[in-house]
Order: structure tokens, then sequence, then C-alpha cells
């Protein structure tokens, strides 16, 4: 496969993802700001932004610009518009690798914005969010109904994965500065869409250490980090499979990559639940070091390279 088709159907996944999750985030803490009146606005939406690596200027923060900036704007890449856009933009890239209907649905959904926009001003963000994670789902079942699962599958599953272990690694943080309260991990839960799954795993017992456990290390559900961390793995090691070169190496992990995701999948599926709380900052932050590097890692060893030009004086004249 040509090397930027694969970085294109890498960063569809990741854009896909990115999208969905900031939706869910976004519809979670509004809802929250709005129904809790001991919720500061101005502070929630400094720390969600802060979270989000986005960073702002010394004037107010409003529950308004919070939505502009992850919300709306067009042109930048952490927001929900712009992750569908940029999504859009690399499939026009791959359209001879993915199918017709993955297509349709991500032009479709770039057409739909301008609507979308205009159903935030009459019927407010919910519907936005919820048509958007409605968008971004589809996308989801028809990559998994019509891609053969072949380096352009494992290339689009990888980039979402690594997303998703970032998104919620991201998500936890805002507990951590929340001070780890009981709504906060109610909020979480929702955020994920895990909230019904966990009252039937945990018999609807929400403590603290049954959040964490759920969150980071469950093995059955998809957006656990521990789940998104093995599917990233899964890929990365088929990669190598097809590749040849991953059958029968003697010195541990054959490539950078797979060292990195190996390391934090294993740090993390040997500590208990009891662990995980005492050092929550540090896990978290561990696993954002991680899909930084993992993605630095992974565009080193399969994407193509191309080094700045330099422009020679007498080569100009």
């Amino acid at each position: 496969m040509l090397s930027r088709i694969a970085e294109s159907l890498y960063w569809i996944g990741r854009y896909v993802e990115r999208a969905e999750d900031t939706s869910r985030i976004l519809d979670v803490h509004l809802h929250r700001i709005i129904s809790d009146p001991w919720v500061a606005e101005e502070t929630a939406c400094r720390s969600l932004l802060g979270v989000m690596g986005v960073d702002v200027d010394d004037q107010p923060v409003s529950s308004a610009r919070l939505v502009g900036l992850l919300g709306l704007d067009g042109h930048g890449a952490s927001s929900v518009v712009g992750s569908l856009a940029a999504a859009r933009e690399n499939a026009r890239g791959a359209r001879e690798t993915i199918s017709s209907e993955m297509w349709e649905c991500l032009n479709a959904t770039w057409h739909g914005l301008p609507d979308a926009r205009r159903r935030v001003e009459q019927q407010g963000v919910h519907a936005f969010f919820r048509w958007t994670r409605e968008r971004c789902a589809l996308m989801a079942g028809l990559t998994d109904a019509t891609m053969s699962r072949d380096e352009g599958w494992l290339f689009l599953v990888l980039g979402r994965s690594i997303e998703r272990v970032d998104m919620t690694a991201r998500l936890l943080s805002t507990h951590v500065r929340a001070g780890g309260s009981i709504p906060s991990w109610l909020t979480l839960l929702r955020s994920c869409g895990a909230w019904e799954t966990f009252l039937r795993t945990y018999r609807g017992s929400l403590d603290d250490q049954h959040a964490a456990e759920f969150l980071l290390l469950d093995r059955l559900f998809p957006r656990s980090v521990f789940a998104a961390l093995t599917a990233a793995e899964s890929c990365l090691a088929e990669l190598e499979r097809t590749a040849g070169t991953g059958s029968t190496g003697r010195s541990g992990a054959v490539t950078d990559a797979q060292r990195i995701i190996g390391r934090a999948r294993t740090n993390l599926e040997f500590r208990g639940a009891d662990e995980l709380l005492t050092d929550l900052a540090a896990v978290l932050d561990s696993l954002e070091r991680t899909c930084s590097h993992l993605n630095d890692a992974v565009s080193r060893r399969y994407f193509r390279q191309t080094a700045a030009v330099l422009w020679l004086p007498e080569a100009v004249a």
C-alpha cells in the first residue's frame, strides 16, 4: 500500500473518533454546567479547554465560546467541525481504497455542516452533538461492514484506537481537575457512552474504584483504555506480519511503535484498581505522552517522510 494512502486512512480513523469523542464530552459537560448551580461556568470551561489542549487568552470563557472553540471552529483540528472536515479531506485522497458508502457518508456529513450550524441556532447545541454522534456511528458501521480486513482497514482502526486512548485519557484528566467527586465519575461514564454498560457490569454500585477500573482496565468495553490499546497493538502486529517482519524476531518487539504500545499496555494491565486511583494523574499523563510518541513512531515507520527544501542562493539565481 502507498504510504500516502495509509496515512490518509490512519487520519480518517483519528479524525472521526475525535469528532465523536469531542461531541460526547461537550454535550455532557454543558449539560452538567446547566443543571448544577454549584458549578462555576468559567472555571469548568477553562479546565476543559486546557485538557483538550486549546490555549485561550485572558478574556472571559463562557459556554458559548467553549462551543465555538471545540464545536464549531472550522479551522481547528481539535473541534468537531474541523475534525469532520479533515476526515473528509483525507477521504478524498483515498477514494480508491475506501468504499463508496464510506465516502458518501463523510461527504454528506461535510455538506451537512452548514445545516448543523443552523440547527445549533434553532434547536440548541445538543441537537448538533446528537447529529454528530449519529454520523460518526454510521461511518464506523460502514467501515466495519464494507472494508476488507486488509492493510487499509488495519491503518484506519489503528488511528481510531490511538485517538480513543488519547481522548479517554484527556477526559479522565477532567475528573482529576474536578477533585474526584462521584458526580464527576457519573459525567465521565456518560461522556464515554458507558453509563448503562457500567450499571449492568457492577449492578448499580458507583464508586471511585469501580469507575476507574471500568474506564481504564475493562477488557470487554470497547471504549476503555485497555481495550483500545489492545486493538492498536493487534493492528501493529498484523501490519508487521503482513510485511513479513513480525514472525521470527528474537529480540522482543520489532518496531518502536510496538515497544511503546506494549510497554503502555503492560504498565496498565498489571495495576490494581486501588493503585490506579492513587497514581491516576501520573497514569493519565503517561498515556497522553504514549499517544504522542506512538503517533511519531507510526509516522516514521509507515508514512513518507518529506525533508524540508533548502533553497540555495546560487540555485535561485
